[in-house]
């Protein structure tokens, strides 16, 4: 029986290692659609189809897959405006370093450049987000097509799209299926040369600080070996927080918008800084000091600071053969009152409302999230919508060295959380995923709740209600702005989840956060329990300018002015305690 280029692409993914699609059928995917229902699904060896309520949360949901699993994953949009819904969650796949392919099905090929019904240049618009991205044009053209994008997802950690008009994915075969067999990751050691010069550097500095980023997975020990003989605090970015932040006593915690505790003094008073596998964007929390660079992309290095000491190569390789030519520091005086420092804040500032809050009302989201902390299995994996929510989850969800945190970090979208837990949920359906999602974001894709009730995937949804776009609201008043067009509508999340099937709360009494927890995490389905959250209670960064300060204080003029003096009074009392504090 003769094969249609359909099925020749499905067994292609197969030999990959893809088990699911996320998407939405369509008239141009339905080729590709019938093919896979042909496989007989995932628990028959075959690739299950998962059907999402947008395309963008099918880009997230195999961003997460990606990112978690370090496999291929994949999605998929009809023409027109199937494939272009893609492209938000591609941008943060791809800034993710997430290997994902999506094909881009076409109009029919006869049309294109007609300006037929739904026409678009998927080939085109998604270059900017991919590592590849190409037409399909023939049946002789498309499986090598179809290899060279998984090689370069898999290869390059990015995104490969597949441009497939249906009339051709309809039609029968004329060229063999490549062998596309796995290739092993390498791993790059840099230079003797290079080592050396940050040996002697490091040797030669009397104040040495590691700030660590996501490059350092697989080296945790590695960094910790490095500290112990440098006697160095180590700082870390938000996405090496799963990497290096567990069983470290020289963490003194994260800097930048987010951060928290005395990561920002400690790097600014070292006369050696040394970045670990990161690409730190904000240029404005790196201090002017004397800095090496240690990244396997060597187009990273020095684009966010001066870099003195360049090195390329892998963190693991690269620490392994710098640590012999090191020299063991006595002086833990730098690193001593680093840690004081931290210690200090920590106690003061970010667990000031994290004790004595059980009875607080509005609850204080930062005592909901030290309670989900606690609450919550010790391999669970947590996504985080962008904003307030990626400051809580920062600041109080422990990595614990088992656990998982992901979030849209690079590319900053709103309302990735819950389709990247859809994504996190399918490639774990052993393991506890929870969905930390803010009502801004969650309302964004609030459809994406009946994907997951339709299917009885056991996501946790725990959202945080405080009935405003509280990030912003923060911007505007360190920019001296009043805060305008930041509310979000009053919304009774719980009773929406109810009636679709979750087992489903709402929380206003702090009393009850960690029991209702429980109750959603021991049920045997999909959970959301509702935190209605102070709306006042925003984040002040560790390292405060200015500026910043004369931003905000312009901005409660303007409040009183326009408002009422009661309800800047209120917005002032709740961020009292994340002021830091010396």
């Amino acid at each position: 029986m003769a094969k249609k280029l359909a099925d020749q692409f499905v067994e292609q993914l197969q030999s990959a290692g893809v088990r699911r699609i996320y998407g939405i059928v369509g008239d141009s995917l339905n080729p590709i659609v019938d093919a896979v229902r042909r496989t007989g699904g995932a628990t028959r060896g075959g690739i299950d189809w998962i059907h999402v309520r947008h395309e963008e949360a099918g880009a997230f949901a195999a961003a997460a897959e990606a990112q978690l699993t370090g496999r291929l994953a994949v999605c998929a949009g009809s023409c027109g405006p199937g494939n272009l819904h893609l492209i938000n969650g591609l941008y943060d796949a791809h800034r993710s370093g997430a290997p994902v392919l999506a094909l881009a099905s076409h109009i029919p090929s006869r049309h294109i450049g007609s300006g037929y019904f739904q026409e678009t240049h998927p080939d085109r618009l998604f270059t900017e987000c991919s590592v590849y991205s190409e037409l399909v044009s023939t049946t002789d053209q498309a499986p090598r097509v179809v290899q060279a994008a998984i090689r370069h997802a898999v290869g390059l950690r990015g995104v490969a799209v597949v441009t497939l008009p249906g009339d051709v994915a309809d039609l029968e075969t004329t060229a063999p299926t490549p062998d596309c067999r796995p290739v092993e990751s390498a791993s790059l050691t840099p230079t003797a040369a290079s080592v050396q010069r940050l040996a002697e550097a490091v040797n030669e500095s009397t104040k040495v600080a590691i700030f660590a980023g996501a490059g350092t997975e697989g080296a945790h020990d590695e960094v910790i070996a490095l500290a112990a003989k440098i006697k160095s605090p180590i700082g870390h970015s938000l996405r090496g927080k799963d990497f290096i932040q567990y069983d470290n006593p020289y963490d003194v915690g994260m800097t930048g918008l987010l951060g928290y505790g005395a990561a920002a003094e400690g790097i600014e008073d070292a006369d050696l800084l040394i970045l670990l596998g990161t690409d730190f964007p904000y240029d404005q929390f790196l201090p002017d000091t004397r800095t090496a660079q240690i990244d396997r992309a060597r187009e990273r290095i020095g684009r966010r600071t001066h870099v003195e000491l360049p090195v390329h190569g892998d963190v693991l390789p690269t620490l392994r053969a710098l640590l012999p030519l090191i020299e063991e520091k006595s002086d833990a005086g730098f690193l001593e009152r680093t840690l004081k420092k931290h210690d200090r804040l920590m106690n003061k500032a970010v667990g000031a409302y994290t004790r004595k809050a059980d009875k607080s009302v509005p609850i204080h989201p930062e005592y909901a999230a030290s309670v989900l902390d606690e609450v919550a299995d010790d391999d669970a994996i947590f996504t985080a919508d962008t904003g307030m929510c990626n400051v809580w989850t920062a600041r109080y969800i422990r990595p614990l060295g088992t656990r998982r945190l992901i979030g849209s970090y690079l590319h900053g979208s709103m309302a990735n959380a819950l389709p990247h837990a859809i994504g996190a949920q399918q490639a774990f359906p052993g393991r506890q995923v929870v969905s930390v999602s803010g009502d801004g974001g969650l309302s964004m894709l609030l459809g994406e709740l009946i994907t997951v009730g339709s299917q009885g995937m056991p996501v946790k949804v725990v959202v945080f209600n405080n009935s405003t776009l509280a990030m912003v609201k923060l911007e505007m008043l360190v920019d001296g702005l009043p805060d305008f067009g930041v509310d979000v509508p009053d919304t009774n999340y719980a009773a929406i989840a109810s009636a679709i099937g979750f087992h489903a709360e709402r929380v206003t009494d702090p009393r009850e956060l960690a029991s209702t927890y429980r109750a959603a995490f021991d049920h045997d389905g999909p959970a959301l329990v509702e935190v209605v959250t102070d709306p006042n209670a925003l984040s002040i960064p560790p390292k405060v300018t200015g500026e910043q300060v004369f931003g905000f204080a312009t901005a409660m003029s303007k409040v009183v002015l326009n408002r009422g003096a009661g309800e800047a009074v209120s917005m002032i009392r709740s961020n009292m305690r994340n002021r830091p504090r010396r």
